[in-house]
Protein backbone atom coordinates (compact mmCIF):
# COMPACT_ATOMS: atom_id res chain seq x y z
CA UNK A 1 0.00 0.00 0.00
CA UNK A 2 1.67 3.58 -1.02
CA UNK A 3 0.37 7.06 0.35
CA UNK A 4 -2.11 7.49 -2.13
CA UNK A 5 -4.00 4.24 -1.76
CA UNK A 6 -3.36 4.90 2.12
CA UNK A 7 -4.97 8.14 2.10
CA UNK A 8 -7.98 7.08 0.57
CA UNK A 9 -8.61 4.06 2.51
CA UNK A 10 -8.87 6.64 5.84
CA UNK A 11 -10.94 8.69 3.79
CA UNK A 12 -13.29 5.83 3.39
CA UNK A 13 -12.99 4.23 6.88
CA UNK A 14 -13.37 7.84 8.30
CA UNK A 15 -15.91 9.43 6.19
CA UNK A 16 -13.24 12.04 5.33
CA UNK A 17 -12.75 13.79 2.33
CA UNK A 18 -9.45 12.33 0.33
CA UNK A 19 -7.76 16.35 1.02
CA UNK A 20 -8.65 15.97 4.89
CA UNK A 21 -7.69 12.65 5.39
CA UNK A 22 -4.50 13.23 3.55
CA UNK A 23 -3.61 16.39 6.00
CA UNK A 24 -4.48 14.34 8.83
CA UNK A 25 -2.12 11.47 7.65
CA UNK A 26 0.72 14.66 7.41
CA UNK A 27 0.31 15.46 10.37
CA UNK A 28 0.32 12.29 12.09
CA UNK A 29 3.84 11.72 10.51
CA UNK A 30 4.82 14.98 11.48
CA UNK A 31 3.82 15.31 14.67
CA UNK A 32 5.63 11.73 14.88
CA UNK A 33 8.87 12.95 13.30
CA UNK A 34 8.94 15.63 15.71
CA UNK A 35 8.53 13.64 19.21
CA UNK A 36 11.17 11.44 17.71
CA UNK A 37 13.59 13.70 17.04
CA UNK A 38 13.30 14.83 20.67
CA UNK A 39 13.79 11.49 21.92
CA UNK A 40 10.37 10.59 23.09
CA UNK A 41 8.36 7.41 22.22
CA UNK A 42 4.78 7.35 20.20
CA UNK A 43 2.74 5.27 21.34
CA UNK A 44 -0.39 4.35 19.41
CA UNK A 45 -2.87 2.21 21.71
CA UNK A 46 -3.80 -1.29 19.60
CA UNK A 47 -1.34 -0.38 16.66
CA UNK A 48 2.18 -0.39 18.16
CA UNK A 49 5.55 1.89 19.46
CA UNK A 50 7.50 4.37 17.45
CA UNK A 51 10.98 5.35 19.53
CA UNK A 52 14.50 5.76 18.41
CA UNK A 53 17.38 3.72 19.21
CA UNK A 54 20.84 3.92 19.00
CA UNK A 55 23.50 1.97 17.18
CA UNK A 56 27.05 1.90 18.35
CA UNK A 57 29.95 3.39 16.35
CA UNK A 58 31.06 -0.07 14.71
CA UNK A 59 33.65 -1.30 12.22
CA UNK A 60 32.28 -3.02 9.00
CA UNK A 61 33.84 -3.92 5.68
CA UNK A 62 33.48 -2.65 1.86
CA UNK A 63 32.54 -5.24 -0.23
CA UNK A 64 33.91 -4.42 -3.10
CA UNK A 65 37.48 -3.48 -2.10
CA UNK A 66 37.64 -5.84 1.90
CA UNK A 67 39.34 -3.30 3.33
CA UNK A 68 38.37 -2.45 6.45
CA UNK A 69 35.78 1.11 7.05
CA UNK A 70 34.63 2.87 10.42
CA UNK A 71 30.99 3.29 10.44
CA UNK A 72 29.08 5.96 13.24
CA UNK A 73 27.47 5.71 15.81
CA UNK A 74 23.75 6.95 14.62
CA UNK A 75 20.18 6.95 15.73
CA UNK A 76 17.63 4.95 13.99
CA UNK A 77 13.84 4.90 14.08
CA UNK A 78 11.97 1.59 15.77
CA UNK A 79 8.91 0.23 15.54
CA UNK A 80 6.97 -2.01 17.51
CA UNK A 81 3.93 -4.05 16.73
CA UNK A 82 1.10 -4.14 19.43
CA UNK A 83 0.53 -7.27 20.63
CA UNK A 84 -2.99 -7.53 19.48
CA UNK A 85 -2.53 -7.33 16.10
CA UNK A 86 -3.25 -10.87 14.55
CA UNK A 87 -2.54 -11.47 11.45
Amino acid sequence: MNKTELVNAIAEKAGLTKVDAHKALNAFVDATIETMKKGDKVTVPGFGTFSVTERAARTGINPQTKKKIKIAAKKSGKFKMSKSIEF
